[in-house]
C-alpha cells in the first residue's frame, strides 16, 4: 500500500534529514519534490497545494529554526501534515442510539460494497461484540441478495431475506422491525450500486435514507481509482448526508491518492480500509498510522492489534510451556509457526507495518522478496505435511530414502528438504536459548545466524506473544 508515494517521499526526506540547517532554498527544493511525489500519487491538486503551503509555513517559521535537528523536524512536520490532511484521528462508528443502530451502505457498482457489508458485520461482531443483521435492498441484481446471504453465513451474522419484487424502502423497514423484535444491536443495509449522474437511482437512495434515518451512511469506494474516488464521494455527499467513507482494495493501491484526498475534498472521514478479499480484511483507518507507513516508519500498533486478533494464543502458550520443560522444538512446532505467519498475511501482509522498511531499498523489490518468502513458507509446509508424525517429532530419522519419498510427495527437491532441516535446527537452537534465563536477550543475539537463511520476519515467539 502506498509503495510509490512511500518510495518518493522517503528518498526526498532522507536527502533533507542530513542537513544541519534548513534554508528557504533547500526547503523550496524539497517541497518541489514532495509536490511531485503527491501529484504522481494521484492526490487531488487542491489537496497538494494546501498541503505544500502548510508545510512551507511551518518549515520556515520558528518551529524549525529553534530545533536542534532541523532535518528531523522537517520530517516531523511532513508527518503531522499528512495526518492532518487525512483526518487527524480515527473516527469511530457512531452507534449511540436506541437499538438497532442502522448503517446504510452506498457506492458505485463494483466497488466491493456487498463484501464490505459482510466485513463490517464481522468486525462489529468480533471487535465490538455487537449482534448484527444484514439485508440487501439491491433489487436490480438478484445475485447481490444471494451473495450477501452467503457471506453472512460465512461470518456468522444474521441475514434478512429480500426479493427483487420488493421496494428498497419496504425491505429496509421490514429488516429494521425484525431486528428490533429480535433485539439486534445493528442493522446494515446494502444498496444497489449507482452512478451519481443517474438521477432516478440517486432519488431512490435519497428516499431510502430519508425513510430509515440511518445513524451512519457510509460511502464505499475503490481506492485504486485515486482522486476520482474523492470526487465521486463528494458527488454522493452532495446528495446524501454521508457520515464516512470505506476505502476498498487499499492493499492494491500503490499510489495513495484516494486516502490523501477524500477527507479534504468531502469533509467526511475515512472510517475503514478494505485490505483484501477475505472477510477479516477490514481495518479501522488511523491517519497517524497510515502517515507513518507512508514515510516508511512502520505501524507497530496495527501489527500488535492484528496479532492479538489472528494468532493462536493457546498454541503459542503451549509451545512456551513445552520449551520451559526442556522438551525439543520439533517440526510440528515449526509448522505451527509457519501457519501463524500465514494467518498474519505472510511477510507481504506485514511489510509496510514494520519500522524501517522504507529505508531498506525499493518497495517494489521488497514486495518481490516478501512474495518469495511467502512461497517459501508454503513449500516448507508442504514438505512437513509429507512427513510421518514420527518423522516430524524426530527429524534425525530423515535419511536419504525418506527424504526422497518426502520430496516426491511434496513436489520439491532433496536440497529443499535439507534447507528446511538446517533452518529448523537453527530455530531449535534459538528456542533453547530463549527458554533459559535471560533467554530473550540471547535469542536476539542469535538472530544474526538466521539472517539470509530464513524468510525475513520469521522469529520465534517472544514470551508466547509473537510466534514469528
Amino acid at each position: 500500500m502506498f509503495e510509490n508515494l512511500s518510495d518518493r517521499l522517503s528518498q526526498t526526506l532522507r536527502d533533507v534529514t542530513g542537513k544541519a540547517k534548513l534554508t528557504e532554498d533547500n526547503i523550496k527544493d524539497t517541497l518541489r519534490e514532495v509536490r511531485m511525489a503527491l501529484l504522481e500519487a494521484d492526490v487531488a491538486l487542491p489537496v497538494v497545494k494546501d498541503f505544500v503551503n502548510r508545510v512551507r509555513e511551518r518549515a520556515v517559521g520558528q518551529e524549525v529554526s529553534q530545533s536542534l535537528n532541523p532535518g528531523q523536524m522537517f520530517v516531523k512536520i511532513v508527518n503531522a501534515e499528512l495526518v492532518e490532511v487525512m483526518g487527524a484521528a480515527n473516527d469511530e462508528l457512531n452507534l449511540a442510539c436506541q437499538p438497532p443502530a442502522v448503517i446504510l451502505m452506498a457506492g458505485l457498482q463494483g466497488a466491493g460494497k456487498t463484501t464490505s457489508v459482510a466485513k463490517l458485520g464481522k468486525w462489529l461482531k468480533e471487535r465490538k461484540k455487537k449482534s448484527v443483521m444484514v439485508v440487501s435492498a439491491d433489487v436490480y441484481r438478484p445475485a447481490a441478495i444471494k451473495q450477501l446471504e452467503t457471506l453472512a453465513g460465512e461470518v456468522g451474522i444474521d441475514f434478512f431475506p429480500s426479493t427483487i419484487e420488493q421496494k428498497p424502502v419496504d425491505i429496509a423497514n421490514a429488516a429494521i422491525n425484525e431486528a428490533r423484535l429480535r433485539q439486534k444491536d445493528v442493522v446494515i443495509v446494502d444498496t444497489a450500486g449507482r452512478l451519481h449522474v443517474d438521477d432516478e437511482m440517486m432519488d431512490e437512495i435519497k428516499a431510502l435514507n430519508g425513510a430509515i434515518s440511518p445513524i451512519e451512511t457510509l460511502f464505499v469506494v475503490d481506492a485504486m481509482t485515486g482522486q476520482d474516488a474523492a470526487n465521486t464521494a463528494k458527488a454522493f455527499n452532495d446528495a446524501l448526508p454521508l457520515t464516512g467513507v470505506i476505502l476498498t482494495k487499499a492493499d492494491g493501491d500503490a499510489r495513495g491518492g484516494a486516502a490523501l484526498s477524500v477527507r479534504h475534498i468531502t469533509g467526511k472521514p475515512i472510517k475503514f480500509l478494505g485490505m483484501g478479499e477475505k472477510t477479516d480484511a477490514l481495518e479501522p483507518f488511523h491517519p497517524d498510522r497510515i502517515a507513518s507507513r507512508i514515510l516508511g516508519m512502520g505501524d507497530v500498533l496495527s501489527l500488535i492489534e492484528e496479532a492479538e486478533q489472528k494468532l493462536d494464543k493457546k498454541k503459542a502458550d503451549r509451545l512456551v510451556s513445552k520449551l520451559k520443560k526442556g522438551k525439543g522444538f520439533d517440526l510440528e512446532d515449526f509448522k505451527d509457526q509457519l501457519q501463524q505467519m500465514k494467518n498474519m498475511g505472510g511477510i507481504a501482509g506485514m511489510m509496510d507495518k514494520l519500522p524501517g522498511m522504507g529505508g531498506m531499498g525499493a518497495m517494489g523489490q521488497m514486495a518481490q522478496q516478501s512474495q518469495a518468502g511467502d512461497k517459501m513458507f508454503s513449500q516448507m509446509e508442504a514438505i512437513i505435511n509429507s512427513m510421518t508424525p514420527k518423522e516430524r517429532r524426530n527429524p534425525d530419522l530423515l535419511n536419504g530414502s525418506r527424504k526422497k519419498r518426502i520430496a516426491s510427495g511434496s513436489g520439491t527437491q532433496i536440497q529443499d528438504i535439507n534447507r528446511l532441516i538446517k533452518q529448523h535446527k537453527q530455530m531449535s537452537k534459538m528456542m533453547k536459548k530463549m527458554s533459559g534465563k535471560g533467554g530473550m536477550a540471547k535469542m536476539m543475539r542469535g538472530l544474526g545466524g538466521l539472517k539470509g537463511q530464513m524468510p525475513a520476519g520469521m522469529m520465534p515467539p517472544g514470551g508466547g506473544k509473537f510466534p514469528f
